[in-house]
């Protein structure tokens, strides 16, 4: 056996080895979510079963119960509700983490560090604490259960995160293409749109899928600040835990239809995910 075939198989066991607990961590994070389905779709006496029965019978009455079908609350008020403020905080963050990572990467800013540390401080401030003087504002303002007051919010609570991730994206854009456009007589918001965001997509669209996701699963807030017209998906889900007690099997329908926008928003963004995290990685 030559000595390169020798040096090479114990990069190739390490390899096999990697992927093989790369494989098992995967399957560890995906179990929750397989029991979660699983359970769905049992009835509640196979639900409540200690330990459960993999081979109960299946049955879609727990979905009925979340559509209403039982005589119970409708849930597409509170899942238009959810779609609504996190498509247009996720909107509105993108238009203005965009200009403020371009004037931090491209444009010549002073002590710019500090800059992008201000913005992440922001984040540190424990949600709680701010959350009585916002409650005493939308109340004063008459803005208590109203969702363009969640769109606001969350759209300043993922602008700091996402101007952070954008200004490393926008990094990676050559100055000289700027330039380029610039002699031929392109303003800002034509470099922006033309120039800029299609260079820079996969990291945009990485961004906006974690305000997204950010917006879609936030809680807090939507439970005391909304009631009935701007309930979101998150507080309508806290409705199943009743006195009578936690129906499983219908928490567990309830919390996979609720999941399944932001499991589908990451399937279909999973390249651009990638890329866009990745983006700057290696010089």
């Amino acid at each position: 056996m030559s000595a390169t075939a020798i040096r090479l198989r114990p990069r190739r066991t390490k390899g096999a080895g990697l992927g093989v607990l790369a494989w098992l961590l995967g399957l560890l994070f995906f179990l929750p979510i397989a029991w979660m389905a699983l359970t769905s779709f049992h009835s509640e006496e196979d639900a409540a079963t200690n330990p459960p029965s993999f081979a109960a019978a299946l049955t879609l009455d727990g979905y009925r119960e979340f559509f209403g079908a039982g005589g119970g609350a409708s849930p597409w008020p509170s899942l238009i509700n959810s779609t609504v403020a996190s498509l247009a905080s996720t909107l509105f963050v993108l238009v203005l983490a965009l200009p403020a990572a371009y004037a931090l990467s491209i444009r010549p800013v002073k002590k710019w560090t500090d800059v992008l540390f201000f913005f992440l401080s922001t984040k540190m401030l424990p949600v709680v604490a701010g959350l009585l003087p916002i409650y005493l504002f939308a109340r004063n303002t008459g803005l208590l259960d109203n969702i363009w007051l969640l769109v606001i919010l969350y759209t300043s609570m993922n602008l700091p995160i996402a101007v952070w991730m954008m200004q490393s994206f926008l990094a990676e854009v050559p100055v000289a293409i700027i330039e380029a456009a610039q002699i031929d007589g392109a303003k800002l918001p034509t470099i922006l749109t033309r120039v800029v965001a299609p260079i820079a997509l996969p990291g945009i669209a990485a961004t906006a899928l974690i305000c997204f996701i950010f917006s879609w699963n936030e809680l807090l807030f939507a439970r005391v600040l909304t009631g009935v017209v701007a309930e979101t998906a998150p507080v309508f889900l806290t409705g199943f835990i009743t006195s009578q007690g936690l129906f499983l099997a219908k928490v567990c329908a309830a919390s996979l239809v609720i999941s399944l926008p932001v499991l589908a928003a990451g399937f279909a963004a999973q390249d651009k995910l990638v890329q866009g995290l990745s983006l700057g990685a290696v010089k």
